[in-house]
């Protein structure tokens, strides 16, 4: 056994199955034992693809993303997908090859060289390890999974000297190390945090991404406190839409802001406080007057942005099952004030955003049990200010966090290979969708239902707009954008344009039912002029 092909052997006992790649001459041993596995490949047309897919994939199951990458150009195009990835706390295994042991750095040309690419890739992981000797792969493959299992997730990059592919993994052990169990908060931060619950009488809950894998506690923890519950754009669905404790809003709108001024208590699990979600106007740092209570797996982010009173350090699941076990059934007054909250939260938003946040709720109602994955696009804007998600794990996009342009066509992708029984909507810009557009080949591959929603206003139209608003002349943001239905139509998908709601409804009814990818293509001024 080859150590390429006891790399597969290696990823099939992690219970990884499926990866994300385009072979290269550097990465055929790699290969070699693939064919014959269960790990389905899936291959995009550009590495930052697979990056982005593998991305999707973790986001709408929860297992990590695989990419395999030539060295060099494959991996460098994949660092934007890694950004996104490590700012939103994504589980990716990304594995390269590198060049021969011998020849690496001393810049005499060799194909795909790069003084470091290691790095690079460590700006954007939790970890960037080459490995040495076969024996040093388990060792790195059980190190990155204790990232995904028990610590922050994020990337974690291994590469492989081209010349190791080949050596001898007879010797080497084939069963995966034991699975790392996330850390519980200290008892003595718990009672702090407990006997400020049962003393609260206006609480309010935030939560973060981290808590996806624990919605069902946060759903009880949320009724247990009778607490009004804000979901950042990572966490949304969490507390599914219409429940009476939902706040699907922003934290940087002032709804939420009053929301949380008027509490006696503030909760908030699995959230970094960063700015993309609670100070994406640049006003004042978010704050809050009453005691905080902070829960994050990461130490180092209970030290950033909002300074909290209590620090639990460790699982967002965790804490509440403790919180749950200890905190009486509380009443609260808690579904009026979410009312209220949802009710200012929705007022606040511009004629346009409301506009667009009807859109979202229509294409929701058509697809109820859609996932909705955007890219960095009007659509996904207005959503990620207000809009009511019906499933967890169901909406998410790259318009926070690092912001990468291009991510949610092949992110969609990747959620449509980890959900395949589930439809899959991308919410793109046109300027966005030119980003990725070859990768509606790699969407007919994966098959439907699958629809590409493109909103197109002929360029970059959020950034224009950022332009006129600051008395800036616009330059770069018109686009000569080609036509998208044919385009479409030339990879095999089914298209249609669609100008008013009525339209998009019967579009969206259409490609569910159909087994091949549908693209519709919305023309921004038609559709908000039909309101």
């Amino acid at each position: 056994m080859t150590l390429g092909e006891y790399l597969v052997k290696l990823l099939e006992n992690y219970e990884v199955d499926t990866v994300f790649g385009i072979p290269g001459v550097h990465t055929v041993d790699m290969y070699r034992g693939l064919a014959s596995s269960n790990i389905q490949h899936v291959t995009p047309r550009h590495e930052q693809g697979a990056g982005f897919m593998a991305d999707g994939y973790a986001r709408a199951c929860g297992k990590p993303g695989v990419a395999l990458l030539i060295t060099g150009p494959g991996l460098t195009n994949a660092l934007t997908a890694m950004g996104q990835a490590y700012a939103d706390s994504v589980p990716m295994l990304v594995i390269s090859a590198v060049n021969h042991i011998g020849k690496l750095g001393h810049g005499e040309g060799e194909l795909h060289e790069s003084p470091n690419q290691g790095l690079m890739a460590a700006q954007v992981s939790a970890f960037s390890f080459r490995v040495n000797t076969p024996a040093d792969l388990p060792k790195a493959i059980g190190r990155a999974f204790a990232v995904f299992e028990g610590s922050r997730p994020r990337p974690v990059h291994i590469e492989i000297p081209v010349d190791l592919f080949a050596a001898n993994a007879d010797h080497l052990p084939t069963k995966r190390r034991t699975k790392i169990l996330p850390p519980r908060p200290a008892r003595d931060a718990m009672q702090q945090a407990i006997s400020l619950c049962k003393s609260a009488k206006n609480p309010v809950i935030f939560l973060g991404g981290g808590c996806r894998k624990a919605a069902a506690l946060a759903l009880k923890l949320t009724e247990q406190l009778d607490a009004p519950t804000v979901m950042t754009i990572n966490a949304r669905g969490i507390i599914p839409a219409g429940h009476p404790l939902a706040v699907p809003a922003s934290p940087s709108l002032n709804a939420i802001r009053d929301l949380a001024d008027q509490a006696d208590l503030v909760l908030a699990f699995g959230t970094e406080m960063g700015r993309t979600d609670y100070n994406v106007f640049e006003r004042e740092p978010f704050t809050t007057k009453a005691p905080l209570i902070r829960c994050d797996i990461d130490p180092l982010q209970l030290a950033r942005n909002t300074a909290c009173d209590v620090a639990l350090v460790g699982d967002a699941g965790e804490a509440m099952q403790d919180l749950l076990a200890e905190l009486p059934q509380s009443q609260n007054n808690g579904a009026a004030r979410a009312a209220i909250a949802r009710k200012a939260a929705l007022a606040e938003q511009p004629e346009k955003y409301r506009k667009l946040i009807d859109i979202l709720d229509s294409i929701q109602t058509t697809i109820p049990n859609a996932y909705i994955i955007g890219d960095s696009t009007q659509l996904p804007y207005a959503g990620n200010m207000y809009f009511p998600v019906k499933s967890t794990a169901r909406w998410f996009n790259s318009a926070c966090g690092f912001g990468a342009l291009g991510y949610g066509l092949p992110a969609a992708i990747g959620a449509k290979v980890a959900a395949p029984n589930h439809p899959v909507i991308c919410l793109v810009g046109d300027g966005g969708l030119q980003f990725s557009l070859a990768e509606l080949g790699t969407a007919m591959e994966v098959g439907g239902p699958f629809i590409v929603i493109c909103w197109n206003n002929n360029g970059y139209g959020e950034i224009k707009s950022a332009m006129q608003a600051r008395n800036v002349t616009p330059v770069g943001v018109d686009l000569h954008t080609p036509d998208f239905v044919t385009l479409a139509k030339s990879y095999g998908m089914k298209s249609c344009n669609a100008s008013t709601l009525p339209d998009l409804n019967k579009a969206l009814q259409n490609a569910l039912e159909s087994r091949t990818p549908t693209l519709i293509e919305i023309t921004e001024s038609k559709m908000l002029s039909s309101f």
